[in-house]
């Protein structure tokens, strides 16, 4: 891959998941990167570490945005951005994931014709309430180049109406740095000692999503279910400058006396924390997510105008036990009966081989199979009105039009 040696590729950003989740396409980038941060959630505690840490290069700064209303973000970022587009043109334009500093990037390339790149594409919540909804899906209509993380999400896009040629399956780029800055066993459990933590004994929450902290009875229900799990089990809380500054203002800081607080970590600290946890909660995309959550089960709570259902959730988690511990066999997942034997190729692969399904697993079998009939018949109305479903495995009809499964063999 050559490159103009006057022109660069523009990486906007700015948040922790964007610095990490950028980090390595930075690093091949190498010179020809050009990292503009738009200031979103700087803070030395935060993003500062994070570029010290995962050894990228100083970016270019703009000013006037971070701790701003979401319209006033845009809206500063896009006459900032515009400008430094305007005064040198960047080759291209990379943004990753919903975020504001992503939405200002992709439409400021839009506007100044220069080619939009989107990574970690398709991603759908269906959830409108959700600003980060609306981020993703103009962020997908803006740009030339879909890069999404897993078919499902590349069969959303073609679902919307994307063009097939627009779209790439490139895996979740948070992977290699997981990968990258997970620490080894015996430095996590250093880390747990100087916290006076027990491997699988303890909880990792993380609470600072405006929906979750501007409203001080929202915030303190979280809390409240917080310590209430802390009963349980040891809470751990890394605490976000916003999530400090709202709880201060609110007068609620009695609800962290039976937590754990600590200062924001650095990714590698996280990353160890959440290895080690016997349960995550959070209110991050980032931190529940499956590729940078390294082992526990996760409780990712939804936003604030569903509170009541979020503090439900929190009370769940507050009962559930870990699902096993360390040295001990998991107990059989539901549906495990139905499993296909060992031995034959997944059904991704026999579909793309042509291989036929006799020759193959039980067709029934396999977790992706699993989830997909996991999913509410609701849900599965509501994607049809979206776009028609055609079934994956044509043939005589059989229950929901598919073919019956295939006999195991003996």
């Amino acid at each position: 891959m050559t490159f103009s040696a006057d022109r660069k590729v523009a990486v906007v950003l700015g948040t922790r998941p964007e610095l990490v989740k950028l980090a390595e396409l930075i690093r091949l980038l190498g010179t020809a990167a050009r990292v503009v941060h738009t200031g979103q959630h700087y803070d030395d505690a935060l993003s500062g570490a994070f570029l010290d840490e995962l050894g990228l290069p100083e970016p270019e700064y703009l000013t006037g945005v971070g701790g701003r209303p979401r319209a006033v973000q845009v809206g500063s970022a896009l006459a900032a951005l515009d400008g430094l587009f305007a005064a040198d043109p960047p080759l291209a334009v990379v943004v990753q994931g919903d975020t504001n500093a992503a939405l200002s990037g992709a439409l400021v390339a839009n506007a100044r014709s220069i080619p939009l790149i989107h990574v970690e594409a398709g991603l759908r919540s269906h959830d409108r309430s959700m600003p980060e909804e609306h981020n993703r899906v103009v962020i997908d209509r803006l740009a030339d180049v879909l890069c999404a993380a897993t078919p499902e999400n590349r069969a959303l896009l073609l679902a919307e109406g994307v063009a097939d040629e627009r779209i790439e399956v490139t895996g979740n780029t948070v992977v290699e740095a997981v990968r990258d800055h997970l620490p080894p066993a015996r430095e996590r459990a250093r880390l747990l000692g100087g916290l006076g933590l027990t491997a699988d004994a303890y909880v990792l929450a993380t609470v600072h999503r405006p929906e979750n902290t501007d409203d001080p009875a929202v915030l303190a229900a979280v809390l409240g279910e917080l310590a209430a799990l802390s009963r349980t089990l040891p809470v751990v809380l890394p605490l976000h400058p916003r999530t400090r500054t709202r709880i201060d203002a609110a007068g609620l800081r009695p609800l962290l006396d039976g937590l754990t607080v600590i200062d924001p970590t650095s990714y590698g600290t996280f990353l160890a924390l959440a290895r080690e946890a016997a349960l995550l909660v959070s209110d991050s995309g980032g931190g529940a997510g499956g590729g940078d959550r390294p082992r526990p089960p996760a409780r990712r709570g939804p936003p604030v105008h569903r509170a009541p259902r979020g503090v439900r959730r929190l009370r769940r988690a507050r009962r559930a036990r870990p699902r096993h511990r360390r040295g001990r066999a998991p107990p059989p997942r539901r549906g495990a009966g139905r499993s296909a034997p060992a031995g034959g190729p997944p059904e991704s692969v026999r579909r793309r081989l042509g291989v036929p399904a006799d020759r193959g697993a039980d067709r029934r079998g396999g977790p992706a199979r699993r989830r997909g009939r996991g999913r509410s018949r609701s849900a599965a109305r509501r994607l049809s009105r979206v776009a028609p479903v055609r079934p994956p495995h044509p043939g005589p009809p059989g229950r929901g039009g598919r073919r019956p499964p295939a006999p195991r063999p003996p």
